[in-house]
């Protein structure tokens, strides 16, 4: 029987926490991988703009001829998002490690040694853009990183969260109203922790 093939979910307010949240981070270890290889890789990219389709399309062919260098992408991608993960963590926690700014800088050095100014529709307007991302497999992370970069340096970096459900892991940037966001999916994780502590005070009240 063939293995089901989890969709992807885009709930983190920035694709440098939707990359984290391609996998859930449990207390046993990593389960329910969503990124199982390269192909899998740019279907996520397109679902979080960055990579059109047409792009996508094209290092998805470059892959298929050059598996090597697709494999090597994707496992630098891994290593990036527990980069990002450990970074974000700590943000959340409120205290950032040199170690964490120091493998999060190598990636973003990295990625923005191909990031140019160029004209976009005449020399008078001008916009940021990617060098030889159509060529480099592993350019389907350098904007991953980039926002993830944005994020950390703005205002928001205080309101990164972790899902308040067990087993979970998931990361969001809190923009609620209050600030109290709990949950990186009501319908999923806030449901379920709550039917699980309903649970645990009624056998609680069994035994008093």
């Amino acid at each position: 029987m063939p293995q089901e093939v989890l969709p992807f979910k885009y709930v983190g307010g920035n694709p440098a926490l939707d990359l984290v949240n391609t996998v859930d981070w449990t207390r046993e270890g990593l389960k329910d991988e969503r990124l199982d290889d390269y192909e899998r890789l740019t279907r996520w990219a397109e679902g979080a703009d960055v990579l059109s389709p047409e792009l996508a399309a094209k290092l998805r062919r470059k892959a298929a001829q050059n598996p090597d260098e697709a494999s090597t992408a994707y496992r630098a991608t891994l290593r990036a998002r527990e980069v990002l993960r450990r970074l974000f963590l700590e943000l959340a926690n409120g205290s950032v490690s040199a170690g964490s700014l120091a493998d999060f800088n190598r990636i973003l050095a990295s990625a923005i040694r191909h990031l140019r100014v160029a004209p976009h529709g005449s020399a008078r307007h001008l916009q940021l853009g990617w060098e030889d991302q159509e060529r480099r497999l592993d350019s389907v992370l350098w904007p991953v990183v980039w926002s993830g970069a944005a994020l950390i340096a703005s205002e928001e970096a205080s309101r990164i969260r972790v899902c308040g459900s067990e087993d979970c892991g998931w990361m969001y940037v809190d923009r609620s109203r209050n600030g109290f966001r709990r949950w990186c999916q009501m319908e999923s994780c806030g449901t379920r922790e709550k039917t699980r502590r309903r649970r645990q005070s009624a056998e609680a009240g069994s035994r008093s």
